[in-house]
């Protein structure tokens, strides 16, 4: 930064290590093993539309930077798709929406779009290999930000489930990624409005050094009605 910008009161926006995403596999294998919890399957990349513009338009645009399929149809507020959105064999964005760098691939495979009850849009994903899931939602994060989408972006969402042989004690968690600090934190949603924080540390500690931990809990932000299953 600048001398002109520390003046001003300017800061540049941190860009995301991305690859602090493939830590997610390791660690999965940790908590499947000391906590009883197995991937959902299920993850979203969640992000703010600009102000300004429709959101027809916005998943058009979407639609056709990942070169999918865009059907135009709704999702509720609950984030529960009326439709799904598939692979396309479409030809690359329009001129208006910028393409991704040719070394990028762009095939995403079954992908959903979703509007939370917040305003923010989320892209829904799906792979029972937790690798394979992982790297869909780090080629979506990419794509995006290569695109100039960075700054709408504002954290991935992975779900966990308790395995068929875990405890009692043992419930749903999220891992959160916060694309702009390239950290993760736990989010366990206990009841409307409600979160389990004792969990979410215990979860924390078991961890480790698996993941890139957010460290400031006041980052830990709820997250909910997740669309994300």
């Amino acid at each position: 930064m600048g001398l002109l910008d520390s003046l001003l009161g300017r800061t540049k926006p941190v860009r995301a290590n991305l690859d602090a995403l493939f830590a997610l596999p390791s660690a999965a294998v940790t908590l499947q093993t000391a906590a009883g919890l197995v991937s959902s399957g299920h993850a979203g990349v969640c992000w703010k539309p600009p102000a300004g513009q429709g959101v027809a338009d916005l998943q058009r645009e979407i639609s056709q930077l990942l070169e999918i399929d865009d059907t135009g149809h709704e999702f509720d507020a609950a984030g529960d798709a009326t439709s799904t959105v598939g692979s396309a064999t479409a030809d690359p964005a329009t001129e208006s929406t910028p393409s991704p760098a040719p070394s990028t691939p762009t095939s995403v495979g079954e992908l959903t779009q979703a509007e939370d009850e917040y305003g923010y849009r989320w892209l829904l994903l799906e792979d029972d290999q937790i690798d394979d899931l992982v790297t869909r939602v780090h080629l979506v994060n990419t794509t995006l930000t290569e695109a100039g989408w960075g700054p709408q972006l504002l954290c991935s969402v992975f779900g966990f489930n308790p395995a068929a042989d875990a405890g009692s004690d043992v419930r749903p968690i999220y891992l959160v990624y916060l694309y702009k600090r390239g950290t993760f934190y736990p989010f366990a949603p206990s009841g409307k409005q409600q979160r389990d924080t004792e969990y979410e540390l215990r979860v924390r500690g078991i961890l480790g050094v698996d993941l890139p931990v957010e460290t400031d809990l006041t980052r830990w932000f709820p997250l909910w009605d997740l669309p994300v299953r």
